[in-house]
């Protein structure tokens, strides 16, 4: 709802906001945060803006199950599997760009997005605001004002020097969720002693070549990661719960195109000798496994005392995905929910925080956000919704919509944006090799293309651009 705060000046408890992550989420943050004329402050663990998209070739190779907190899962050949032309901000094209090393396609390569996000970094004059090399250590409630309003004390660390302890008035949680591997419970996986590792620790095809690789997991980046090995490995086989799901029956052309290439049903367990048995009973001596099994929310450093907890991959209690109740507004996370169009998602939630935060909207009572909280939970239980979807939009669009106007009016996506991006994921049902460099747009999607002065790149023929080829994972 909009508040009645029209006298030009904010409440003086959320002037000082601190965000943590300086990826696609935080900047959105801490640009939205800035337009309500709120001080910002965004502590960035790495070397430069970008997030999951500054891509490191290294990772640790103690840790390939991926655990020990390297942060970004970009893999080297990774392209984006969304239209540019259907994502970027609401205010800020994903344009291609003129540099000699740009990727000016439809779905360019993953320094294309991160290109993209210094540019709006640049562009809306954020980078004085972002503390880099710094990490997080410790968000905690600190003694509350006078008139009993929320303050938190923020720890953290820059690179080589010591901790220290600053006050915000609030604080925005904005880390992505694709850095905590989320693995399975496999009989016999702790005693396989061949190389097993998570997807998160993917980069490069090259040590599997001459093996025989097992995928547990056919989502999108199983998928992906199958048909980039099977092009240097011996065999690989591709497990997946049912045979039955969308990215399973994408791939049978696939299977059907390649002789190395297997569907195999789910892993029942492994034997230390190398086998991977499947449910069926038929088996295969693999020398390696990775997991495409997703990931896990995590916020090691964010201390609420039980306030806010994270169960079976459910963030909670969050009120429409963003403000816990009891916590709400000096305490929001922005980028929580799955399978949304980003980064426009996020820059809802970011402008819907920095609009509370200034005065400018209200949120229900405490008492009204916890009973939405347990509505929807109940709701999911009724339909028999695993607690992990809790955050999953399923790229339904039109409910996206809704958020963004319910939340913060925020205007809805042009019908021929939604039609490029929902004629992509048709494309990559029918054939999840071409669909990148083999479109064809309606006269819907080429009459907005027109109007909005985009340059229409033709898709180059898979046989004259190896890079075709190359695979990436979702970024929905």
């Amino acid at each position: 709802m909009v508040s009645d705060h029209d006298d030009g000046k904010l409440p003086a408890q959320w002037k000082k906001v601190c965000v943590v992550g300086g990826g696609m989420a935080g900047l959105a943050a801490a640009r939205e945060l800035r337009r309500e004329g709120l001080d910002v402050t965004v502590l960035e663990q790495r070397g430069g803006v970008g997030g999951q998209w500054l891509y490191d070739a290294a990772t640790d190779p103690g840790d390939p199950l991926g655990m020990a907190g390297v942060h970004s899962s970009v893999f080297a050949s990774l392209r984006l599997n969304s239209p540019r032309e259907s994502i970027g901000f609401s205010d800020f094209p994903f344009r291609p760009t003129n540099d000699a090393g740009g990727d000016a396609r439809r779905y360019p390569v993953h320094g294309e997005l991160l290109r993209y996000i210094r540019d709006f970094c640049d562009a809306f004059g954020l980078m004085d605001a972002v503390r880099l090399n710094t990490t997080v250590t410790r968000v905690a409630m600190a003694p509350p004002r006078r008139d009993g309003s929320l303050r938190w004390a923020v720890r953290s660390r820059r690179h080589g020097e010591a901790e220290t302890e600053e006050v915000f008035d609030a604080v925005v949680v904005a880390i992505g969720h694709y850095s905590q591997p989320r693995l399975p419970t496999v009989d016999g996986m702790d005693r396989w002693r061949r190389k097993q590792l998570h997807s998160h620790s993917y980069r490069v095809p090259d040590s599997f070549a001459g093996e025989v690789v097992v995928i547990v997991g056919c989502s999108v980046s199983g998928a992906e990661l199958a048909l980039e090995l099977r092009r240097v490995a011996k065999e690989v086989h591709l497990s997946t719960k049912s045979t039955e799901e969308t990215i399973t029956s994408a791939m049978s052309k696939s299977v059907a195109r390649y002789e190395n290439l297997h569907l195999r049903p789910q892993v029942e367990h492994l034997r230390e000798d190398g086998t991977v048995v499947f449910d069926d009973g038929s088996f295969v001596v693999a020398d390696a496994i990775i997991y495409c099994t997703g990931y896990n929310y995590s916020f090691p450093f964010l201390d609420t005392n039980g306030k806010v907890t994270v169960d079976d991959n459910r963030v909670g209690p969050l009120y429409e995905h963003v403000f816990p109740p009891e916590l709400a507004p000096s305490l929001s996370f922005v980028g929580i929910p799955a399978k949304v169009l980003l980064p426009v998602f996020i820059e809802v939630q970011a402008r819907w925080v920095a609009q509370v935060l200034s005065g400018r909207r209200t949120l229900p009572s405490q008492e009204e956000m916890q009973r939405a909280v347990e509505e929807l939970s109940r709701g999911m239980e009724a339909a028999g919704l695993p607690k992990r979807w809790t955050h999953d939009m399923f790229l339904d669009l039109e409910r996206c919509d809704d958020y963004g106007e319910r939340t913060c009016g925020f205007p809805r996506m042009e019908q021929w944006k939604k039609e490029i991006f929902f004629s992509s994921l048709s494309d990559m049902v029918d054939d999840m090799e071409s669909f990148r460099d083999g479109y064809h747009d309606s006269d819907l999607v080429r009459d907005g293309l027109r109007r909005h002065d985009w340059t229409p790149v033709a898709p180059r023929p898979q046989e004259e651009d190896d890079d075709a080829k190359a695979i990436g994972v979702a970024n929905v």
